[in-house]
């Protein structure tokens, strides 16, 4: 087992290009190597930005290696010979480049860079907040552009550090208009399209609540290492209690509107499962009601195990650094008040500390409690109260019967002595009734049954009435017991029932990831941390650990749990062995699915190849063999037309080996490209020569596009081949383009019947003939070339629905303005 310290990265963050990330992080390196460091550049891209480059000198770069593919020339960072230098710091730009394919290279830059770390060697990237792989969809949105480079959220947020570089759009677009980001020719399509003001101002929202994020978990991982209680109030965070009674949507809404108060503030709502049965009958379709309107306004929903709300409310609360809490007051009456004391909410008041306590009025406000009574088991305070009441309570009853001597016979005296024991058997259960039975046996035999004032009895019926009374209570008083005993069962098997529920449904939401799983575990529970090991930990009073599958188990650390909750906990590390299990699984299946894949793909092949080849080499060998026939005489018009047909067909099968010559050059890297300047006028005409009834849309303010001409044509006019086989007769095929933010998109609208839901898929897999009736139509190549040409090319091809039915396909590639192997101005974030 290698020794060797992993090392430590540290990312520069920014919300758009030019923000200054490359220039502050060679800064960073030019200052570490002044304090003696040893550093490297193992990559840096500069984009002529001569400050930037300023910042190159004195620092020791390493060689780029040189690559090529599809016919053009590349660079990229040579991470073999920076893992043989094996500096103590390297730095490392564009942490979400993709990698050129070929010679073992990782696909991603982000995995060399992990690579480096393996090795020990620390490293500094930039990184723009656009490629977190959470954010992707969010910024297409905002920007309209798509962001094909991305960086898992994981792999960032295991930095060592990340610094924000932060700057205001009016100060970025300033730059930008002095030159000092792009070239003058690039700087006014920049500012009009992706450099927008409002643009910048969201991205820069993004990265700021992104980063607040990242140093909020830092902030919780410090306060949990150093054992901090206390609440910081760094930010709001609202914790709203729900038990799932009518009033929870109100205490929801409240929490909302004070959690939006503050930007950034956080909505955590929080319930209860108790064993005591105080979440026994809650109803837990008013739950999932409540769980799906607090996730709709934003927030997230938490369950918890407890043995005391408030208590458990209070831990909650601190553990997740809340600032204020929310409540309901009490449905119970003030009788009930009155006579079980305290409530919940009086309760979590007292143990807040400096936490803000909201009691939230509501329509069930001193109505009655839906909920068991908060008494229902045997708390401490009843503990000590039974035994005295069995004391006490029978001491005043003989005095007052005292007063009524000759009022009452024995017998009404005895049923007295007798309510009592039972009352004291509710309060403390059976042996305070024992306490309260020998105590009114005594009383009763003293002071009521003759000889009053001696413990002796004269009349043997006396004795039996004692004997009675002193059998009965003894007996009620454990019924009573016994009835509080499996009270507490039946509670505490729905509490866990209610709990297993919970996990249940997180399951069947997709929340069966494995640290989802380990993260619910931990909030259910209440402890510190969970984790997943190969090997149970040492003994331990803080750790707990049970298996969850072969080779696995699930530590908690925090405090003891009970053996009842073990038990939850047991039925939880079998749901994290299952997903355990099915990670491994899915592991081994995407292991043999590129297999799979090839199998079906050559099946699919000889299937297509037996029908789709024979038929147009069929046709034209009898072609060919008539006109070679000496016992039939052929007018000039036969003639004509039989080698009409040779020729159509020879062409035909012509037209099909090449598109599979082409398929198999795509799948292998082995397509050469001559990129160049090409207009959409230039290729049309002939890709469109084959196809009538054809529309094509005004063209000429179109700009040119980077691409090959002939490779470009053969998209076209397989896309127009397509449109046309399923647009209805009498309708034609629509040719349209446009230009937005750097790139040109090419439309092609067919007014066929669409594509069903379930098509997409696999509507770009070679041999699919996707709503053909018939198996004269080709091999189904026609859209798979189309985007592998497309792709090769540096441009996407993407089908979107027609509005009022059909299909369209649109091809999107660069302005030709761009060098070879650039991206658009607005697309290329990952090189500011």
């Amino acid at each position: 087992m290698s020794d060797v310290r992993p090392g430590r990265l540290k990312v520069y963050l920014g919300a758009a290009p030019g923000v200054g990330k490359t220039y502050r992080m060679l800064d960073e390196g030019r200052r570490r190597a002044g304090r003696g460091a040893d550093v490297v550049v193992g990559f840096a891209e500069c984009h002529g930005r001569p400050h930037t480059e300023a910042m190159l000198d004195g620092l020791e770069t390493v060689a780029r290696a040189p690559c090529s593919y599809r016919g053009g020339r590349f660079e990229e960072m040579d991470l073999a010979a920076v893992l043989d230098r094996r500096p103590q710091v390297a730095i490392v730009d564009e942490f979400a480049h993709s990698n050129i394919p070929g010679d073992g290279r990782n696909p991603k830059r982000w995995q060399d860079i992990e690579a480096l770390l393996d090795a020990g060697v620390d490293v500094i990237t930039a990184l723009n907040i656009q490629h977190l792989e959470s954010l992707n969809d969010v910024v297409e949105k905002i920007t309209g552009v798509p962001q094909h480079e991305t960086v898992p959220d994981e792999v960032v947020r295991r930095a060592w550090q990340i610094e924000l570089v932060d700057m205001p759009p009016e100060g970025l677009r300033r730059r930008m208009a002095h030159g000092n980001v792009y070239a003058p020719e690039k700087i006014d399509a920049a500012l009009a399209n992706y450099f927008r003001p409002g643009n910048l101002t969201a991205l820069r929202q993004l990265a700021l609540l992104w980063t607040a994020d990242r140093v909020d978990e830092a902030l919780q991982e410090y306060r949990t290492q150093h054992g901090i209680g206390r609440v910081w109030e760094t930010r709001e965070r609202v914790v709203v209690a729900l038990t799932g009674g009518p009033e929870g949507d109100t205490l929801v809404r409240r929490a909302a509107r004070i959690a939006d108060r503050s930007a950034g503030g956080d909505l955590l709502a929080v319930h209860v499962a108790r064993s005591d049965g105080l979440a026994a009958g809650v109803s837990h379709a008013s739950l999932a009601r409540q769980r799906r309107l607090v996730e709709d306004l934003g927030g997230s929903y938490h369950s918890v195990v407890g043995d005391d709300v408030a208590t458990a409310l209070v831990e909650f609360a601190r553990a997740e650094n809340a600032t204020q809490l929310v409540l309901g007051t009490s449905r119970r009456g003030r009788l009930t008040r009155f006579l079980t004391g305290p409530g919940t909410g009086e309760t979590v008041t007292e143990l807040s500390g400096d936490i803000d306590v909201h009691r939230v009025t509501h329509e069930r406000a001193g109505r009655g409690t839906l909920l068991p009574s908060r008494r229902r088991t045997l708390s401490t305070g009843r503990l000590i109260a039974g035994p005295v009441a069995g004391l006490v309570l029978p001491v005043l009853l003989t005095a007052l019967l005292a007063q009524l001597r000759g009022t009452l016979n024995l017998t009404s005296e005895a049923l007295l002595f007798l309510l009592a024991v039972v009352g004291v058997a509710c309060i403390g259960g059976v042996t305070s009734a024992v306490i309260a039975s020998v105590t009114a046996s005594l009383l009763l035999n003293y002071w009521f049954i003759p000889p009053i004032g001696a413990f002796t009895l004269d009349d043997p019926n006396a004795l039996v009435a004692l004997t009675v009374f002193a059998v009965v209570a003894a007996t009620v008083a454990a019924v009573v017991d016994r009835s509080l005993r499996l009270s507490r069962r039946s509670a505490r098997a729905t509490a866990e029932a209610e709990t297993m529920s919970s996990l249940a449904g997180s399951i069947v939401r997709g929340e069966a990831t494995i640290p989802a799983l380990l993260e619910r575990t931990r909030e259910t529970f209440g402890m510190e941390s969970a984790d997943l090991v190969d090997e149970p930990p040492d003994a331990a009073a803080a750790v707990t650990a049970v298996p969850a599958g072969p080779g696995a188990y699930l530590t908690l650390h925090g405090r003891t749990l009970s053996s009842s909750e073990r038990r939850v906990l047991a039925a939880f590390a079998a749901h994290v062995g299952s997903a355990v299990e099915r990670a491994r699984l899915a592991e081994a299946a995407a292991e043999v699915e590129p297999v799979k894949a090839a199998d079906r793909l050559r099946t699919a092949l000889l299937r297509a190849v037996g029908h789709d080849l024979r038929t147009p080499l069929a046709a034209g060998w009898a072609a060919v063999t008539s006109l070679r026939s000496r016992d039939v005489t052929f007018t000039d018009e036969d003639r004509e037309e039989l080698l009409s047909t040779a020729d159509e067909s020879m062409a035909k099968l012509n037209r099909l080996v090449e598109n599979l010559l082409d398929l198999s050059r795509l799948e292998a890297g082995a397509l050469t490209l001559n990129l160049r300047a090409t207009s959409l006028e230039e290729v049309l005409p002939l890709a469109l020569a084959d196809v009538p009834d054809v529309e094509v849309a005004d063209l000429e303010d179109i700009p040119a596009v980077l691409a090959d001409p002939p490779l470009l044509e053969r998209v076209i006019a397989n896309l127009v081949g397509n449109a046309a086989r399923h647009t209805p007769p009498g309708r034609k095929v629509l040719v349209t383009a446009s230009a937005l933010a750097g790139r040109v998109e090419l439309r092609v609208v067919d007014r066929g019947p669409g594509l069903p839901a379930d098509g997409r898929d696999r509507l770009f897999e070679p041999f699919q003939r996707l709503g053909d009736t018939d198996n004269t139509t080709g091999l189904g190549l026609g859209l798979a070339l189309a985007r592998g040409l497309t792709e090769a090319m540096s441009g996407t091809l993407s089908p979107e629905d027609t509005p009022g039915g059909g299909l369209t396909m649109v091809v999107s590639l660069p302005f030709a303005a761009l060098p070879v192997g650039a991206e658009p101005t607005e697309e290329s974030v990952h090189r500011a």
